[in-house]
């Protein structure tokens, strides 16, 4: 399992642990919209990305989050703060 493909599968832990009840976690894809698929509300949103920080140590920026509409906006994101450390 190459890098990516570790931080997707972490990322969609994250994202399970605040999923409403009528959402199940094999609906998330990478095309999953966060408040309009899978029914994630702001609040959620919000642990959400401090769990992604915690979990990629990371720091993400407002402009960060305003970007993070997908679960493939937020692996871009991650892929690219994870990147410009090294």
């Amino acid at each position: 399992m190459s890098e990516k493909e570790k931080r997707y599968q972490e990322l969609k832990s994250i994202v399970a642990n605040y999923l409403p009840d009528d959402v199940s976690a094999e609906s998330i894809s990478l095309q999953s919209h966060f408040i309009n698929e899978l029914n994630i509300n702001s609040a959620n949103l919000v642990d959400i990305v401090l769990d992604v920080e915690d979990a990629f140590d990371i720091m993400l920026e407002n402009e960060d989050m305003d970007q993070m509409e997908t679960v493939q906006d937020a692996l871009r994101i991650v892929d690219s703060k994870i990147e410009s450390r090294t």
